[in-house]
């Protein structure tokens, strides 16, 4: 075989793939990002990458998992840069301030405001995650998240990664991320509390 049909047979191989996985794979990029486009341009730039190093996929695995494994470090590498570029998703930085929110929340001796102690939720609230609607109104309250605290929330819960590997990529001491963590579910729950129990 000849190197214009190996090339000829890698890209008919990498178009089946597009047919058969574009749409679990775009889905997945959606729920890490909460952004279409950029999910959208995360599983072109995966499949790209899967054409450019198709000579290490040795067939052992899925194809399936090798491109979601490759998704799966672009994500990664899109939450580095969404972290350390402060020019990025500047209109969700923009919407709110740390310095804003915890004088809103607590007051000079650091506790709650009597009108801003957090309501016990309903039992239900378990299986929330489990309901579109809820599902809708935390994304939602996940974009309005300034974009440090976004990735680190992303990296944390839902890529499920352990706090030293997460200061690692986004290269933040673990003070500085544990005091992201704590601002950004403080401000999660303040907008869930208005958007769903409130609402």
């Amino acid at each position: 075989m000849n190197e214009n049909s190996a090339d000829i047979n890698i890209a008919k191989t990498i178009k089946s793939w597009v047919l058969l996985y574009f749409d679990n794979l775009y889905s997945w990029a959606v729920y890490k990002t909460s952004n279409k486009e950029s999910a959208e341009d995360l599983v072109q730039e995966t499949f790209l990458a899967a054409h450019q190093s198709f000579d290490k996929f040795e067939g052992k695995s899925d194809p399936k998992t090798w491109l979601f494994a490759i998704l799966k470090n672009k994500i990664t590498d899109y939450h580095r840069k969404q972290y350390r570029d402060p020019g990025a998703r500047a209109e969700r930085q923009n919407q709110y301030v740390s310095g804003v929110l915890f004088i809103s929340l607590f007051n000079e001796h650091g506790e709650w405001r009597a009108e801003e102690v957090p309501e016990v939720w309903p039992d239900e609230s378990d299986h929330l995650l489990d309901n579109p609607e809820f599902n809708s109104t935390l994304q939602q309250c996940l974009k309005n998240l300034p974009p440090q605290w976004f990735s680190a929330i992303q990296l944390k819960f839902l890529e499920e990664k352990k706090p030293d590997l997460v200061c690692q990529e986004l290269g933040v001491s673990q003070t500085n991320y544990w005091q992201i963590i704590h601002r950004a579910k403080l401000q999660l729950r303040k907008c869930i509390q208005l958007n769903w129990f409130n609402s």
